[in-house]
C-alpha cells in the first residue's frame, strides 16, 4: 500500500445498500476486503461471470444482481441500472476475460449517473452518451494512466473528453 492508502479499513464503511463492482480485478475485487465487508452489504451489482467468486465466498445468488452488457435491472422502485461495456479487461493471475467488464447507467428517480470503472478511452463513450444520457453527474477513472496502459485506463484529457462524449453536466474523478 501507499502511504495515506491505509487511513480507512472496512470498519470505517457503513451499511450499503448497493455495491457496484466493475471487473474482477484484485483492486476491484479483493477477498479478503469483501469478506470483512458482506455483513454490511445488502446487494451488489456485477457483470456477467463476477458473481461466480462472490458466491465461491460464500455471498448468495439472492444478493447478486449480474448482467451482461446492455442489460439493466430495476434495483429499486425507481432505480435503474443497465450495464454497460468499457474498454478494459477482467482476470486473476493467470485466468483471463471469463467475466465481462462494466460500467453502469444508474437512473434515479432524478438522476441519471455513470460509473465508468475502469476505461481506456474509445468511442463507447460518445455510443453510450447518445443512447443512455446525458447524464447529471459521471464518475470516470483518472489517476492510474501511463502511456503504456492507454488502452485499458485514461490519460487525464481523455477522461474530460469522455464526460464530454457522455454529456455530462458534472464529472467526478477518481
Amino acid at each position: 500500500s501507499f502511504p495515506g492508502s491505509d487511513i480507512y479499513t472496512t470498519d470505517d464503511i457503513p451499511e450499503t445498500d448497493f455495491l457496484f463492482i466493475s471487473h474482477d480485478h484484485w483492486d476491484h475485487l479483493d477477498y479478503k476486503t469483501i469478506s470483512k465487508l458482506r455483513p454490511k452489504i445488502k446487494h451488489i451489482i456485477t457483470g456477467l461471470g463476477t458473481a461466480a467468486h462472490l458466491e465461491r465466498w460464500g455471498f448468495s445468488k439472492s444478493m447478486i444482481t449480474e448482467k451482461n452488457w446492455y442489460e439493466n435491472a430495476e434495483i429499486a422502485p425507481g432505480f435503474t441500472v443497465t450495464v454497460l461495456p468499457g474498454r478494459h479487461f477482467s482476470g486473476r493471475t493467470f485466468t483471463r476475460n471469463k467475466a465481462v467488464w462494466v460500467s453502469f447507467a444508474l437512473q434515479t428517480p432524478s438522476q441519471k449517473i455513470y460509473l465508468g470503472g475502469d476505461s481506456g478511452y474509445d468511442t463507447h463513450f460518445k455510443e453510450i452518451g447518445q443512447q443512455y444520457g446525458p447524464f447529471d453527474l459521471a464518475i470516470l477513472e483518472c489517476g492510474q494512466y501511463n502511456q503504456y496502459w492507454k488502452h485499458i485506463h485514461m490519460m487525464p484529457e481523455e477522461t474530460v473528453d469522455a464526460a464530454i462524449d457522455l454529456g455530462a453536466k458534472k464529472l467526478l474523478p477518481v
